[in-house]
């Protein structure tokens, strides 16, 4: 049995403690914005928080969470979409099949959360994410909306 902190609230999880951390949030939690993507931590699908820091929850198990460590998931990072990122994504019309948003938003808002005026290099360095649509210049032009609309994280 693991304790996990997620989205500010104490959660009991039944798995073995090699469950990576991504199928305990999906499937034994119910929070399913985090998404599978390759299950080797490229791609960036599974991005979450952990004590602000954007990981790879694919390839990270439980038994490398500390119970009072901090997750947070897309669902945490605004309960009514109103996150400076997600607005401008929606404003930006960003996503196009919208796979790797999740994981895109919670990576942009760790950046964000550090160096809230990201230059391109900044950008370039923190998200690694990867989008099979290409969707690269509209997710670079989304932070810096939302870097321009105040503090993201």
């Amino acid at each position: 049995m693991a304790t996990l902190n997620i989205n500010g609230r104490s959660v009991q999880v039944d798995a073995d403690p090699e469950t990576p951390l991504l199928w305990a949030i999906r499937e034994h939690i119910g929070l399913t914005g985090t998404k599978y993507g390759c299950g080797i931590a490229q791609c960036g699908a599974c991005t979450v928080h952990l004590d602000g820091v954007a990981v790879r929850s694919c390839a990270l198990p439980l038994s490398a969470v500390a119970e009072d460590q901090k997750i947070l998931t897309i669902e945490g990072l605004s309960p009514d979409g109103t996150h400076p990122l997600q607005v401008a994504w929606r404003a930006l019309d960003v996503p196009q099949c919208g796979f790797c948003q999740s994981g895109m938003i919670m990576a942009a808002a760790a950046l964000l959360a550090e160096k809230p005026r990201p230059t391109d290099e900044d950008i370039n360095e923190a998200i690694t994410n990867i989008c099979r649509c290409g969707t690269y210049n509209r997710v670079r032009a989304g932070i810096r909306q939302a870097a321009l609309g105040g503090t993201a994280g």
